[in-house]
C-alpha cells in the first residue's frame, strides 16, 4: 500500500499486465527463457528493457486484439496498431536497438521508429531469439519513444516480443525505466502540493480552485483539490462516459479492508447531497466514501470547500461542498463523522494521480489556484507557499515524467506522458497572491 498522502482511492483500476491468460502462441513461453539483465547482440552488450513493463498499445483500431501483458507484446495482428516503449537517457550519441522475440509462423516485416528515424526489419523463427534492428542517432537527452508497427506478414500475426535491447554510447549514462513495482510504474508517478498553513491558527475551512486544461484529462485521472490528514476531495475521469466528484474520509483503523473495521472506528455518514452515492472504500486505507456523477469539463474552473469541526466524544465532522459554474451554486457532497479524532484541518495538500495502468503513457495536468484557509475566528488567510513532492515511483526515478510549479497566480501539477523536463521532488514553490478572498455565505450552504 502506498502512503495515504501519496494516493487517492484507485477507482476502477484495471491492468492487463497482471492477467494470467496466455495470449502468446503455443510453444515456448517467455517464462521458459527469460532474458537476463544484459545479453550479447551483434557483439554489443545490451540492456534489456522489459516490454511488459515499459510498453503500451498507443494506437489501435476498433476491436483490436493487441495487448500488453506481463511478458510483452501479444496478439499482434493488425498493421494499424502501434506499440510504444519508453526509457530515459542522460547522454546523446548512438543508440543500438535489438529485440527479443519470435514469429510463430512464417516471417514478418516490422517497422521500428525512434528519435524520428525508422527501420524496417524482417523477423522469423518460432523460438525466442535476438532480432537485430540497428543504430539510431540521439541528439538530445531525455525520454526516448520506440514505436513498433507491423508492415506485412506471411503468418497469422506479426510477432511476440518480450524485451527491447538497448546499447551504444547513448546508453553509457544513467538510464531510467520501470524495473520493479511494475503496477505502480505503469500507473505513473503521483505528485503533490503540500500547502503552508497560517502559523499558529486552527483551520476550520479550506477553499481551493482547480482548472484542468483542455486535452489534459485522460481516463484514469484524479485531480485532488482539498486534501487533509484524514481524507481528500476532488474530481476524477472514471471512463470515457463517466466523471465524478469524489470525497472520502479514512477510518482511524489501520486496515485496507472496510469489512474488518469495528463499529467503534467506522466513519459515520451524517448527510449527503442530492444524487450523491455513498459507501465504504478499501485498498489504500479504508473509510467512508461519497461521489457525485458529474460531467465536469476541462477548461473550466471548479471550486472546492471543506470544513472540519471537532464535536463531543472525541469525534470530528468533515464536510465538503462543490461549486460548478454550470449550476452557479454550492452543492453539498457529504458530511462524515470520524471517531477518535479531535482536530481542525491539518496537512492541507492537493495531488494529481493516474489510477489506470492502461493510460499511464498519456500526460495530464491541472492548475490549482486561489487557496485560502479560514481559522476558527472567521479570518481568511491566503496560502501562497507549497512544497512539490512525489510518491515512491517518483522517488525511485523509475518514472521521471513529473513536474510541479507556478503559472501566473496558480500552482500546477503534471505527470505521465513521458515528457523530459521534470522538476525535482521537494522543490519549494511560491505563487503570486490574488489578494481576493472567496465570498461565501456560510449560512446558506446546503
Amino acid at each position: 500500500m502506498k502512503p495515504k498522502l501519496s494516493l487517492a482511492f484507485a477507482f476502477g483500476c484495471l491492468t492487463l499486465a497482471s492477467c494470467s491468460k496466455n495470449y502468446f502462441a503455443s510453444g515456448e513461453s517467455p517464462k521458459d527463457s527469460l532474458s537476463p539483465a544484459t545479453v550479447k547482440a551483434s557483439g554489443i552488450t545490451d540492456i534489456a528493457v522489459a516490454l511488459g513493463s515499459n510498453a503500451w498499445l498507443t494506437q489501435s483500431s476498433a476491436g483490436a486484439a493487441e495487448v500488453v501483458v506481463d511478458y510483452g507484446l501479444a496478439n499482434w495482428t493488425s498493421s494499424s496498431s502501434v506499440f510504444s516503449a519508453y526509457f530515459r537517457t542522460s547522454t546523446t550519441g548512438t543508440l543500438h536497438l535489438a529485440l527479443r522475440g519470435k514469429v510463430p509462423g512464417g516471417s514478418s516485416q516490422l517497422k521500428i521508429t525512434a528519435a524520428g528515424q525508422s527501420k524496417t526489419i524482417t523477423a522469423s523463427g518460432g523460438n525466442y531469439h535476438t532480432i537485430d534492428v540497428g543504430d539510431f542517432n540521439l541528439t538530445d537527452t531525455g525520454y526516448v519513444k520506440v514505436d513498433f508497427q507491423g508492415v506485412s506478414k506471411t503468418g497469422s500475426y506479426f510477432a511476440d516480443l518480450s524485451d527491447l535491447y538497448i546499447s551504444g554510447t547513448a546508453t553509457s549514462g544513467r538510464l531510467n525505466y520501470i524495473q520493479t513495482d511494475v503496477y505502480w510504474g505503469r500507473r505513473g508517478p503521483s505528485v503533490h502540493l503540500g500547502y503552508t498553513p497560517p502559523a499558529g491558527k486552527s483551520v476550520e475551512w479550506f477553499y481551493n480552485e482547480v482548472t484542468v486544461p483542455t486535452g489534459q484529462d485522460p481516463v484514469g485521472s484524479y485531480f485532488m483539490s482539498n486534501g487533509f490528514s484524514q481524507g481528500y476531495f476532488g474530481i476524477q475521469v472514471n471512463s470515457t462516459t463517466e466523471r465524478r466528484v469524489l470525497f472520502s474520509v479514512w477510518s482511524p483503523a489501520d486496515t485496507d479492508d472496510p469489512n474488518s473495521i469495528p463499529d467503534s472506528l467506522k466513519i459515520e455518514l451524517l448527510r449527503k447531497g442530492p444524487n450523491v452515492q455513498t459507501g465504504s472504500f478499501g485498498n489504500e486505507g479504508a473509510g467512508g466514501q461519497s461521489y457525485l456523477v458529474y460531467n465536469w469539463q476541462a477548461g473550466t474552473t471548479y471550486r472546492f470547500l471543506t470544513r472540519a469541526v471537532p464535536v463531543a466524544n472525541n469525534k470530528t465532522e468533515f464536510t465538503s461542498w462543490f461549486y460548478a459554474p454550470e449550476t452557479g451554486a454550492w452543492q453539498l457532497i457529504a458530511s462524515f463523522r470520524r471517531p477518535q479524532t479531535n482536530t481542525y484541518l491539518t496537512g492541507l495538500y492537493s495531488f494529481l494521480e493516474n489510477f489506470s495502468t492502461e493510460t499511464g503513457y498519456i500526460g495530464r495536468k491541472a492548475q490549482y489556484g486561489n487557496q485560502w484557509a479560514m481559522d476558527t475566528n472567521g479570518t481568511w488567510y491566503e496560502l501562497t507557499k507549497a512544497q512539490f513532492t512525489g510518491d515512491a515511483t517518483a522517488a525511485s526515478q523509475s518514472r521521471m515524467d513529473f513536474a510541479g510549479g507556478v503559472e501566473s497566480t496558480k500552482f500546477y501539477l503534471r505527470n505521465c506522458g513521458f515528457f523530459s523536463n521534470f522538476v525535482k521532488i521537494n522543490t519549494p514553490l511560491t505563487r503570486t497572491p490574488s489578494g481576493t478572498a472567496p465570498v461565501i455565505n456560510f449560512n446558506t450552504l446546503p
